[in-house]
């Protein structure tokens, strides 16, 4: 795979192919290997529901699992991503996620994606220009444990079979156990 986001969906077609052509040096599996496309827009999540067992998106608010639901149909997997930062404070808040959200707002994939649900270049930012303030709270979960929980509720509500927690710190380099331990104890009903 050649790693550029140029086309990718002609790249994802060529690279499922060619897994599907491999070769196992060891035994080979009794059943197909199931799979999980990371899939944003409508062509990847049609193809992931076609090739695989369905779309992990990533960066994504509730309003796109609700439209990657429609698209995919009842029976795929759709396990979206969702940023979590346990801080009340609006502004330091903000500031560690768009710190967090500088890399994927400047890639086209994502951009393009944010985009396609009304977002315009001004919330996205470019770099220069930081991602508003519309588009830091759709995009990560800050405040409490319960406006943490509201948000992965809102996606399981619009569709989602699954939701993937990513915990934010202040400090990327610390693990937020203590966080991950309220996260968990607080969503497991789902």
């Amino acid at each position: 795979h050649k790693g550029s986001y140029e086309k990718p969906y002609s790249a994802m077609v060529e690279y499922l192919d060619q897994m599907d052509k491999g070769i196992f040096a060891a035994s080979p599996p009794l059943t197909t290997p199931r799979r999980v496309l990371a899939a944003l827009g409508p062509r990847m999540l049609k193809l992931s529901a076609e090739r695989g067992l369905g779309a992990h998106p990533y960066f994504v608010p509730p309003e796109h699992t609700k439209i990657a639901r429609d698209v995919l149909g009842a029976g795929p997997l759709l396990a979206p991503e969702q940023a979590v930062l346990l801080e009340t404070d609006p502004g330091k808040a903000r500031d560690v996620a768009r710190k967090f959200m500088s890399t994927y707002t400047r890639l086209p994939n994502y951009a393009n994606n944010l985009r396609r649900l009304g977002y315009t270049d001004d919330d996205i930012g470019d770099g220069k220009r930081p991602a508003s303030d519309r588009m830091v709270d759709a995009i990560v979960a800050w405040g409490t444990i319960n406006d943490a929980v509201a948000r992965v509720k809102a996606h399981f509500d619009a569709g989602a079979s699954h939701v993937s927690i990513q915990v934010l710190d202040a400090d990327p380099m610390a693990l937020p156990m203590r966080q991950w331990r309220e996260l968990a104890a607080a969503t497991r009903h789902f």
